[in-house]
């Protein structure tokens, strides 16, 4: 069966509507930049918009509507959510019996006609329609899509004149008045119910972002931000000032960055917070961090990686020198991964010092450093000192430059075991970046062991979990193999109380694991490019990110759509 995107090509090449070389140009830009190929080729100009779609229609023998001859009842827009809505360029426009019939921009897209059958119920009949049709009847259609905008636009175009308007002088409290509102009980109670709320959900970040008239809350809980309720406008610059007391900070000072850290004890926890507070148009943004040491698994074992992947970090680990690195963008957990080896590897017997900026957990029995640039207290700096306190085992929070991997790398020469972290996506990918930072692939090649580049993912709550079999066009598209495999089903949440209504709780870990070995030496000295080394490494038995993902989708631990959020194709 033809993919989605072989298809598409298989009508625009039969129908002559572009050449090759215009289909290369595009398909090359979507490699580079991602996005529907179909959208690519309008925008390069190559075809028209309504061209393209008449063609498709005919092909696939799908009706063209236009949606701006189409009453819509209200009733059946509420069927599909409008977030599904804008993400696919979708709209249902009629419903008879059990089927709905949803104008499409890409009526190809067999996988959201799939997601909406799933989250709708309903049978789904596509039509096709243009995509800029489709985002204005979603406007237009959902109630309060667009509260207010369809009068605005009114008032400006029958406006005969520009009338300048003077924008009111934000009146700011004296400091003597902030500190005395910041230590009224109101205040108080407002910003300890937001902590311990924050808390009780899980949250690991509190963001506090003024506007112009209104205040936005927002917790980060597994991963994705959500929009909580919001304390009145008059009180935010009072909250601000309180979190700035806490934390020690200036409270006059409204124009520079600042800094900050307090503890406090709730639900019989110690926890601590980190702050930041950043100056904006409105006021002050306020980003809280929240580090529940309580709530933080150090556990190698529980932190989700699989038999294999368990196994290959506990041999690297155990080696007496030699460097590991974990890799990932922010948030994906590398620190907590090499927490978890150190608590594994920690024995009275070894000498373990950390540098870290900041440290984000205090570990009972090891040696944590936090580095200070400001005073020269650098991590380069701080691991020529460290060399000369007899370590066994070094971790650096992370590499930024070359003086850091240059010391790191010579540090697990003579005979350290060093773990750090690195900011890339691929496990192969490091080895290039290593290469790119100036170090020698000669020194690569002896001082590193291991590699773990790493995602989190969402848990499928297991209160509210259900198992679907996909279709095979969907495995198809997705490159899954599933004929190996005796039942091969996925897992997704219902949504419940317990959860939220999000069908998600917690997360996990899914990895690609690289141990550096003989042949993929020989290719780094060799200096070979990413795609050749990741070759090599799955020979030898390494699981890319995705797959490692699918695995534990089929293993009930996460969702397909998860997998595919974090992932790219190509990882």
């Amino acid at each position: 069966m033809l993919s989605l995107r072989e298809r598409l090509t298989e009508i625009l090449i039969h129908n002559k509507l572009i050449s090759q070389a215009q289909l290369d140009e595009a398909l090359c830009l979507q490699k580079e930049k991602g996005g529907r190929l179909s959208d690519i080729i309008v925008t390069l100009k190559f075809i028209k918009e309504n061209e393209l779609i008449s063609t498709i229609g005919s092909e696939l023998g799908l009706p063209l509507v236009d949606l701006k001859r189409f009453k819509i009842d209200p009733e059946i827009i509420k069927t599909v959510p409008i977030e599904t809505a804008r993400h696919y360029q979708v709209i249902p426009i009629s419903k008879i019996g059990d089927t709905i019939t949803l104008a499409m921009a890409d009526p190809l897209n067999i996988f959201a006609i799939d997601h909406i059958e799933t989250l709708t119920g309903y049978k789904i009949n596509p039509i096709i329609s243009s995509g800029q049709d489709i985002l204005q009847a979603i406007e237009l259609g959902y109630p309060d899509a667009t509260k207010g905008i369809i009068d605005d636009l009114v008032k400006e175009m029958s406006a005969s004149s520009i009338e300048l308007i003077k924008e009111e002088a934000q009146v700011t409290p004296s400091d003597k008045e902030l500190d005395r509102s910041s230590r009224q009980a109101p205040v108080i109670q407002i910003t300890n119910l937001m902590l311990e709320d924050a808390v009780h959900k899980l949250a690991s970040d509190i963001l506090i972002e003024p506007f112009e008239k209104s205040v936005r809350v927002r917790y980060r809980i597994d991963g994705i931000l959500r929009e909580q309720r919001a304390p009145p406008r008059d009180m935010y610059v009072s909250i601000v000032s309180r979190v700035k007391v806490i934390c020690e900070l200036n409270i006059s000072e409204h124009r520079l960055p600042q800094d900050g850290r307090f503890k406090a004890r709730i639900a019989e926890r110690e926890i601590d917070f980190r702050v930041s507070i950043l100056p904006s148009s409105f006021g002050e943004k306020v980003a809280v961090r929240i580090l529940d040491k309580m709530g933080v698994m150090l556990d190698i074992e529980k932190l989700g990686f699989n038999r294999a992947d368990i196994a290959k970090i506990k041999k690297v680990s155990l080696l007496p020198h030699g460097m590991i690195l974990a890799c990932g963008p922010t948030g994906s957990g590398k620190t907590t991964t090499l927490y978890s080896v150190l608590k594994f590897v920690d024995s009275p017997t070894k000498n373990i010092v950390t540098v870290e900026d900041p440290v984000e957990y205090q570990l009972e029995g090891i040696n944590q450093v936090t580095v200070r640039p400001d005073i020269g207290l650098t991590f380069a700096s701080s691991l020529r000192s460290i060399l000369r306190q007899d370590p066994n085992v070094i971790m650096i929070g992370e590499i930024r430059d070359y003086d850091t991997v240059d010391i790191a790398i010579k540090s697990a020469l003579t005979g350290h075991l060093v773990l750090s972290t690195l900011h890339t996506t691929t496990a192969c990918g490091s080895l290039v970046r290593l290469v790119n930072m100036g170090v020698e692939p000669y020194l690569i090649n002896s001082a590193l062991v291991c590699v773990i580049a790493q995602r989190l993912v969402r848990s499928v709550c297991p209160r509210c979990k259900e198992s679907y079999v996909i279709k095979k066009e969907i495995a198809d598209s997705l490159k899954l193999d599933l004929s190996k495999i005796k039942s091969p089903e996925f897992f997704r949440g219902k949504g419940c109380q317990a959860c939220f209504k999000t069908g998600y709780s917690g997360r996990t870990v899914i990895s690609e694991i690289l141990l550096v070995s003989t042949k993929i030496r020989e290719l780094i000295i060799g200096r070979s490019q990413e795609h050749v080394i990741k070759k090599q490494a799955r020979i030898e038995g390494m699981q890319t990110l995705r797959e490692n993902g699918f695995e534990a989708a089929l293993n009930g631990l996460t969702t397909l759509e998860e997998v595919l959020r974090v992932t790219a194709p190509d990882e």
